[in-house]
């Protein structure tokens, strides 16, 4: 099948990989060209403008960074709305506000296409593997035909309401992982005087009822970390964090209410971006608390 995807950062990147994996032809845009370079190596081929790549296929992905992102892609002068949607179907999986997901399936009904918000739980090598978990929002209709895709990406696929639906569990799913990074480092800011490995320690811990599932795949990198090790490319950085960590906030004050262990959360990490952590794995952050609150 013919397919687009707009957005090639690291896990719309590792999306088009797997796609191409299971045979799909995979026409991409990326507001930076550069990295479309290694899928187009891969057999993608580049599109000129988001409003492009759906003009020549019938079912389109986007993996955006944010709000502001998705307004540019779809409501900019080339943008995906300013092209005829009759009969397409689109499956935007960014992390955003229901709001935003919302929003941008009326604009899309409205121009005669289908719409499912499907944010995904998982970093990089579960999106190459097919592994996410997909949250999805949508009319049963939509879902229907989005789900041999979503299949594809993902080892577990949830419809879980209307549009926006998804967007909520996301965020609901997300939270606390993400607080996870700043909590763990206070954590072993107490272990951190011990005479006892980083091996150790971290296998100790991911052995807990505290740790979260992920934790496992992580000690590798955690370990790196605490050893001062040179890191490889984040799988999900820091900024990223604070940005859905403000998304999550943004939502709760929306509803009426404010999550002040998110807000504290959310404060410590501004802190660590701010030291230049800010493209680094989250598995950084314990090491830099540690080395910096700790000696």
């Amino acid at each position: 099948m013919k397919l687009g995807l707009i957005g090639t950062g690291k896990m719309g990147g590792a999306m088009v990989e797997r796609l191409i994996q299971c045979g799909h032809e995979m026409i991409i845009w990326n507001r930076s060209l550069e990295k479309t370079i290694p899928l187009v190596a891969l057999g993608a081929k580049t599109a000129s403008s988001p409003m492009d790549v759906i003009n020549q296929v019938d079912i389109m992905i986007s993996m955006l960074t944010d709000a502001s992102a998705i307004d540019s892609a779809y409501r900019g002068e080339h943008g995906v709305l300013k092209a005829n949607l009759a009969g397409k179907l689109i499956i935007e999986m960014s992390t955003v506000r229901p709001s935003t997901s919302i929003a941008l399936a009326e604009e899309v009904k409205t121009l005669g296409g289908e719409i499912v918000d499907c944010p995904v739980g998982g970093t990089v090598t579960p999106a190459r593997d097919g592994k996410l978990l997909g949250l999805v929002g949508g009319s049963d209709s939509a879902v229907a035909r989005a789900r041999p895709i979503l299949e594809q990406l993902c080892r577990r696929v949830e419809h879980v309401g209307a549009n926006g639906s998804g967007a909520t569990l996301k965020l609901t799913v997300n939270l606390p992982l993400l607080v996870f990074w700043q909590s763990f480092s206070e954590a072993l800011s107490i272990s951190s005087k011990l005479d006892i490995s980083p091996e150790r320690l971290m296998d100790i811990l991911s052995d807990t009822s505290g740790a979260p599932n992920m934790m496992k795949a992580r000690v590798p990198a955690l370990v790196s970390c605490l050893k001062g090790e040179p890191q490889p490319p984040a799988a999900f950085t820091l900024d990223n964090i604070r940005k859905d960590l403000r998304t999550m906030i943004e939502e709760a004050q929306s509803l009426g209410w404010d999550v002040p262990v998110t807000q504290a959360a959310l404060a410590e990490l501004d802190k660590t971006s701010a030291a230049g952590l800010g493209n680094s794995d989250g598995t950084a952050v314990p090491a830099w608390f540690i080395n910096t609150y700790c000696k």
